[in-house]
């Protein structure tokens, strides 16, 4: 079996696993969740908004062994959550489903807030002090403590295993791959420069520890929030006229795209349905078991209070960022949804703004991409860290740390299918003991969203 067929075979898994099964549960899960906590994401939605204003800082309290602040933890979360797929995800979702998959995505994001309200909540219920001193959780906590014996110590091996590969290695590969691209695109900067360049910053961020990590984190994501913001806000105050239009292609085609596009493309509810739920879910990563490492760091007074504040990342990453980026395309006319050889991905999203902006919308996305794509590349190492770390204990931190380094400049320098396919896979099938997990306890957190005190044994 040659590389391209072995890419083509991981491939045809991956999809069968994400638009087949995972979509499905993580959904369903979602629904559930929104029920038993009785709409939690819209009851406690403006308790989590004051929370997070209410500790906004770009030079917060130091984090160390004892954990970081909420605040700190809320960025450490979106530094993860925001990344290459805002842009090019929404690009994907527009040219595959049309505008009607944007309306699905905000579905899929309203479910998923309630999911990331149960993460962080069990994160903070379960979190533990690790032989080292440092506070620690996620995932591989609350499955253990739900699941006791020995199938509870496999799921949550299965789950270290997964996130470890499909973040830490082959997700940081194509991160590290979209900056370099960009970048080569924008400003023709070789790719090999890109990525010893981003490999020498992260290594410094790395070995700092959490402490240099929640540091970085509360101080880029806020400026990446803004730069991007404003750059969108711009394009769309041009195209002002083109903004009403959008939403409502948005909201017919979600229904009938075939009065938007024409019955010729051939997109179904299925397939907007389908892209939307599936690019909304990939970019918010809402259910998927990577956030809550940095959820179980904070250092709140129940853990509620850090529920409310991850409802609020869903909010962010999918109702601000994504739509910004979907709007910013529909508005510039250079969307062709399902037309063969027409711009997908990136390369429309840089179109989109180079309608507007000209010259400068290659560098724009090149810098966002900079700013999304690291901030993500941090966050990921932190979540396989802190997996390594409770497999393999603290001295193994730093070989995986090394190893990261090197999957970011390889990753940089050269696209292999094989690796975004096995990134694809690798994080389909670390979200099944998460789900897992999370039916199960689903009742704790149900008492959690009443009020209710989780933390008495």
């Amino acid at each position: 079996m040659t590389m391209d067929q072995l890419a083509a075979f991981i491939s045809s898994i991956s999809d069968v696993v994400w638009n087949s099964v995972l979509i499905y549960l993580l959904v369903g899960t979602g629904i559930i969740y929104t029920i038993r906590t009785r709409f939690v994401q819209i009851r406690r939605f403006g308790a989590g908004f004051k929370r997070l204003f209410g500790g906004f800082s770009l030079s917060g309290e130091k984090a160390g062994k004892d954990g970081m602040s909420s605040f700190q933890a809320l960025t450490t979360a979106i530094a993860a959550q925001v990344g290459t797929g805002n842009i090019a995800g929404a690009a994907t979702a527009l040219y595959w489903g049309g505008p009607g998959a944007i309306f699905w995505m905000w579905v899929s994001a309203f479910f998923g807030m309630a999911n990331i309200y149960g993460e962080a909540v069990l994160a903070q219920k379960y979190k533990t002090v690790d032989a080292s001193g440092h506070v620690t959780g996620g995932p591989i906590y609350y499955i253990k403590a739900r699941f006791q014996g020995r199938f509870g110590k496999l799921l949550a091996g299965f789950f270290s295993i997964a996130i470890i590969f499909a973040l830490g290695f082959t997700g940081n590969m194509v991160q590290a791959n979209s900056i370099s691209a960009a970048f080569q695109t924008a400003f023709g900067t070789p790719a090999i420069v890109v990525g010893v360049a981003c490999a020498v910053v992260a290594a410094f961020i790395f070995l700092g520890g959490v402490g240099r990590i929640a540091s970085v984190t509360e101080k880029l994501v806020p400026v990446m929030a803004i730069f991007y913001v404003i750059g969108c806000v711009g394009v769309l105050a041009v195209n002002y006229q083109a903004i009403i239009p959008a939403f409502r292609s948005i909201f017919v085609a979600a229904f009938d795209p075939q009065a938007v596009l024409g019955g010729a493309v051939g997109i179904s509810v299925r397939e907007a349905m389908r892209y939307g739920v599936a690019r909304g879910l990939f970019s918010n990563e809402a259910g998927m078991g990577s956030t809550p490492h940095a959820h179980a760091l904070a250092k709140v007074e129940k853990p509620q209070d850090q529920g409310e504040i991850a409802v609020v990342s869903v909010f962010i990453d999918t109702f601000i960022v994504l739509t910004l980026s979907a709007l910013v395309i529909l508005t510039s006319g250079e969307l062709q949804s399902g037309v063969p050889g027409a711009l997908d991905g990136t390369a429309l999203a840089q179109a989109a703004f180079n309608a507007t902006m000209g010259v400068f919308g290659n560098a724009f996305v090149a810098i966002t991409m900079l700013f999304f794509a690291f901030s993500t590349i941090i966050g990921w190492y932190f979540f396989g860290e802190t997996n390594v770390r409770a497999l393999f204990g603290a001295k193994a931190t730093k070989v995986y740390a090394a190893i990261v380094v090197v999957c970011i400049v390889i990753g940089s320098a050269l696209k292999v299918d094989l690796v975004w396919n096995l990134s694809d896979l690798f994080n389909g099938l670390m979200v099944f003991p998460n789900l897992i997990a999370l039916l199960f306890l689903s009742g704790l957190v149900a008492k959690a969203a009443r009020g209710e005190d989780i933390m008495k044994k």
